[in-house]
């Protein structure tokens, strides 16, 4: 599994298409009121997934653990929005907090982890 992370608007997508040779109908967009696409062959929108679970009392991690033999060989995409000042709200604190918690969950799981900044590819892992 190769995991892209980065900041609203820095070229995750069009960095995972071009790397992973993918198309938009590869790419499985998470929605915060929607079911998730576990063996899409590219998630996008991971944050989106992780609100839906917030918000219906269901842990991210787990689900992921649950279904890995479906997204193993996935290219997963995440909008950093666990840096920062801390949001005020508790759904907003505790959405940020799966999030982060979940893409720790899936950085050990990946062969690769890629930072996108400024449209710059920055390898982690």
């Amino acid at each position: 599994m190769d995991f892209i992370i980065g900041g609203a608007y820095q070229g995750k997508r069009e960095y995972a298409k071009d790397r992973f040779r993918l198309t938009e109908s590869d790419i499985f967009t998470c929605r915060e009121d929607g079911d998730i696409d576990f063996s899409a062959r590219c998630i996008d929108a991971l944050e989106e997934y992780a609100l839906r679970c917030v918000r219906n009392g269901v842990d991210p991690v787990e689900s992921f653990r649950a279904h890995e033999n479906e997204w193993r060989e996935s290219v997963l995409i995440c909008m950093d929005i666990f840096c920062g000042v801390v949001p005020l709200g508790e759904e907003n604190r505790a959405w940020r907090e799966a999030t982060g918690r979940l893409c720790a969950y899936l950085a050990g799981k990946a062969d690769t982890v890629t930072r996108m900044f400024c449209g710059l590819p920055v390898r982690l892992k």
